[in-house]
């Protein structure tokens, strides 16, 4: 190692001498450059090299880079310093940038239900279903991106960069290597980190751009036709894996993909004065889950290399006048008056709605932050597939902004798989498309195939210029097999067909709050398909004329960490129309001797729930559920089903200790508390308890339980890309039993 080091040691001052009696007649100061290569999550090592770069006080004069050696290489010449670098780099949430989620609080209260349930979702254009030209589109990556950018907005050629910069991307027509050296920042690094089929292309005026790396991954020759005569490489690509390593179809893709780079390689290598092959062989290019580890691995290394920089740094300036190096590079821009907005791309929303959704006006002034916010307000309505912005600037100091917009395709083909001890295994299709009737409208259908047939249809219209009415019909059929119990010991069974359809408008105040009413009708018919001691056979139907409310600040529809969902609804159900038969014992009785009448009656329902962080990795959260029926004298159909830990049904109270359809009541009360602790990102464990009180109004004739439960539930789960996979234990303390509990997916 010793050798190793005072041998480039002697290296780099030969060839300083070397440059120094060949330029001695101008005293020309030799320019240095810098090559970071690409490697994805590997790539976060280049920052280790730049802080080390930094502290031995060695001027770059050039940077290129290819893929996340763009992006690093790119906020350096800029003027970010690399500990600025390190303080962005862990801070960063990498499970939101590297998908194509937004925050929920960033959507439009109407879409938060339906966000982030599906597995897979196909476009419908140009009249067929295609496949996109990547996974991830990534509009929070974009943003990320505009953001620490912003300071040099006005600089449109890199090399009037605090250092001139350069990176690659590749022509996806051609197959041939695209140098950007103008235009958009944001634009240019992200084309040069497209990974083919993992993220989407980028266009620009000319090219369709892929990863720079498939062609050049390490670009060493274009920082020395830049005018380096010093050039450092740091190189965090591995190379190809060895046969025994590629176990997956992503590893075959991204093999596939950089053929062609892994054989220039070692001719770059070899351009190179001072070249340092990181050594990251146990991460991979998707490892953005260990980039701590990572940081610290480029962090040693860059300690490692300070001597040599050090005397590289030293001799030159005993050589030759001692540069001025700035203590920040990095312009400072709180700021910018915006004075004219153009939108490019627009089809099938107007301009009207953009710009109210986004809440833009002209000449105020606007910072990062606040564009970055108001991107996402218009990106919530789901109405856009990406939505980028640049600013065009003016000889007063102001901009012009443009966003250029990507809509959505009108209908997407959803797909999911749910598994649930209750419902069976089922494919959840579902078909939405937007503006099909009226500008401003989304329609869906949803259909659940499986042992359980469930279809649901639904549309909404938004009314008005501010689009915060919204007028919302549905239509739901479906057939379940509902258990029942006596002393908590399944003993029966029925099988239960409901309709509804309602009619309802609400007004959104903003994203998080919504009030509104309406008009449900309801038809449920019950059949006992195993015989019990006290049965009803027969249906019923109703109107309920109700007014609803909801508050929604959750951050992520599943596994939510912070923030709080509330729904409720005050109800009168009337008009019944019953058709029923009581048996007791194998006999019919009437109604009227049991007490049973179908007269009019109030209901009250809420949910409360809410999630807080105690550190990186635990949530706390709390669940409050309440329903109430108030002079309800008939029994079960409209009675709340206690039991389950996934909401699945209409009525249902979840209760961590019971199955589904435990204990049926016309009035319940239930609180729990859980503990949620992730294990890795995507690994967790949690433990539950709760407690209940039932019947506390009226109780049901002929159906007595207790009236107090209480229960817990330990879960084990993975969160993939089928949605959570949880295996459950629960306890009953009534009942004193254990019992299992098994869920894979997002329910209908």
């Amino acid at each position: 190692m010793f050798l190793s080091s005072l041998r480039r040691a002697f290296s780099v001052l030969l060839l300083l001498l070397l440059f120094h009696l060949s330029y001695s007649q101008d005293n020309r100061r030799p320019k240095i450059g810098l090559t970071l290569s690409g490697g994805g999550a590997k790539g976060l090592a280049h920052i280790g090299i730049l802080k080390a770069i930094d502290s031995a006080g060695l001027k770059i004069d050039y940077i290129t880079g290819t893929s996340m050696g763009s992006i690093v290489g790119s906020l350096y010449a800029v003027g970010y310093s690399a500990d600025e670098m390190e303080k962005i780099a862990r801070k960063m949430a990498w499970e939101v940038l590297l998908s194509n989620s937004s925050s929920l609080r960033a959507l439009v209260f109407e879409e938060k239900e339906e966000y982030d349930k599906y597995a897979f979702e196909l476009p419908w254009m140009n009249h067929r279903f295609q496949l996109p030209t990547g996974i991830l589109e990534s509009e929070e990556l974009w943003l990320k991106f505009s953001e620490l950018f912003f300071p040099v907005y006005n600089v449109k050629d890199f090399s009037k960069f605090s250092i001139p910069f350069k990176c690659i991307a590749t022509d996806i027509a051609t197959g041939k290597a695209v140098v950007m050296d103008k235009g958009e920042i944001v634009s240019a690094i992200r084309a040069s980190m497209a990974i083919p089929s993992i993220f989407t292309a980028v266009d620009n005026e000319e090219y369709k751009l892929v990863d720079g790396g498939v062609v050049r991954n390490f670009p060493v020759e274009d920082v020395k036709a830049m005018g380096a005569d010093i050039i450092i490489g740091s190189n965090v690509a591995t190379g190809m894996l060895p046969k025994e390593k590629v176990t997956n179809a992503l590893q075959i893709l991204l093999q596939i993909a950089f053929f062609k780079e892994a054989e220039t390689v070692k001719r770059e290598i070899d351009l190179c004065d001072i070249y340092i092959p990181i050594p990251l062989e146990s991460f991979n290019t998707a490892s953005f889950n260990r980039s701590k580890e990572i940081l610290e691995l480029g962090i040693a290394e860059g300690r490692r290399m300070y001597p040599q920089f050090k005397r590289m740094a030293d001799s030159l300036n005993a050589i030759y006048d001692t540069p001025v190096i700035q203590e920040s590079r990095l312009p400072v821009v709180d700021s910018i008056r915006i004075t004219e907005i153009e939108i490019k791309g627009l089809k099938n929303t107007t301009e009207d709605f953009f710009n109210h959704m986004m809440g833009f006006y002209t000449n105020r002034y606007y910072t990062n932050e606040k564009l970055a916010r108001m991107v996402r307000t218009v990106f919530g309505t789901r109405y856009y597939k990406r939505i980028l912005y640049s600013l065009q600037p003016n000889a007063d100091g102001s901009a012009k902004i443009v966003f250029t917009v990507e809509e959505n395709p009108r209908s997407f083909a959803k797909l999911g798989l749910n598994y649930n001890q209750f419902t069976g295994i089922s494919i959840i299709a579902n078909l939405t498309t937007r503006n099909f009737l009226i500008l401003h409208s989304r329609s869906m259908l949803t259909v659940n195939l499986g042992e359980k047939f469930r279809i649901r249809g639904e549309h909404m219209q938004y009314l008005g210029r501010s689009k915060n009415v919204a007028a919302i019909g549905t239509v739901q059929y479906e057939y379940l097999h509902i258990p029942t119990f006596t002393d908590f010991r399944k003993d029966g069974e029925y099988r239960q067909n409901f309709f509804r359809s309602d009619l309802r408008m609400q007004y959104s105040a903003n994203r998080k709050f919504t009030i509104g009413g309406g008009l449900r009708f309801e038809w449920i018919k019950y059949k006992p398909t195993i015989a019990t001691a006290f049965e009803i056979r027969g249906k019923n139907d109703y109107l309920t004329a109700f007014v609803h409310w909801g508050i929604n600040t959750l951050d992520r529809s599943v596994l939510p960490r912070r923030g709080v969902k509330m729904d409720g609804e005050i109800g009168r159900v009337f008009n019944q129309s019953p058709a029923v038969k009581i048996f007791v014992g194998g006999g019919e009785v009437s109604g009227d001797s049991l007490g049973i009448r179908y007269n009019d009656y109030e209901r009250v329902t809420l949910n409360f729930e809410t999630y807080a962080p105690i550190n990186g990795r635990f949530v706390f959260s709390t669940l409050f559920q309440a329903g109430i029926n108030f002079n309800y004298d008939q029994n079960i159909f409209n009675d709340f089903v206690i039991g389950g830990l996934n909401r699945l049904f209409r009525n249902q109270v979840l209760f961590a200790g019971l199955e589904e359809g435990s204990i049926f009541a016309s009035s319940v009360a239930s609180v729990q508390v859980a503990l949620r602790a992730h294990i890795t990102n995507n690994f967790y464990l949690s433990a539950k308890t709760n407690g209940l009180v039932n019947n506390f109004i009226s109780s049901d004739n002929g159906l007595q339980y207790p009236r107090f439960l209480s229960g817990h539930a330990l879960t084990l789960g993975y969160n993939f890309a089928l949605g959570p996979l949880e295996l459950s234990a629960m306890y009953n303390d009534q009942s004193r039993e254990i019992s299992s509990y098994i869920n894979l997916g997002i329910p209908f």
